[in-house]
């Protein structure tokens, strides 16, 4: 499977506790663009709105920029294609537990691009420390390893 884009960031300023695999609506030149590896997902979330689920600042530049319509928006807001039931379950928890949906990667499989999203907690500034100071502890084990 390869990976078209992850969102580095996300790790480190939430605490996910499960992710969760879905679709995602495309349009056919925003896919080729995707396929390139040009899908930013920095800064980008998942909300639900009317019932569905759509993830939110996610940007994919286009394709040809020459061959485009002028009413094309690079960070439109996209339809995230999951099942009633996974929804259903997304709601009760989001609202129950305060978890946010984060976009994780966005990748390949059969044929089709699937984005990854992990249900998160905000860390805390102090937590966050905690985060880089294993991540040195983990680094500098590994040095006098080797």
């Amino acid at each position: 499977m390869p990976t078209f884009s992850t969102n580095k960031k996300a790790r480190f300023d939430y605490e996910i506790i499960e992710t969760i695999e879905a679709g995602i609506e495309l349009f056919g030149h925003e896919a080729k663009s995707v396929r390139l590896g040009r899908m930013v997902l920095v800064g980008s979330y998942g909300v639900i709105q009317n019932g569905e689920l759509w993830l939110l600042n996610s940007e994919i530049p286009p394709y040809q920029a020459a061959n485009l319509t002028t009413e094309y928006h690079p960070s439109r807001s996209r339809k995230i294609l999951v099942s009633k039931k996974e929804l259903t379950d997304l709601i009760r928890r989001m609202e129950a537990e305060r978890l946010v949906l984060i976009p994780l990667s966005a990748y390949e499989k059969n044929r089709k691009i699937k984005i990854e999203l992990g249900l998160a907690k905000p860390r805390k500034n102090h937590d966050k420390r905690e985060a880089i100071k294993r991540r040195e502890i983990s680094r500098e084990i590994g040095k006098k390893i080797k």
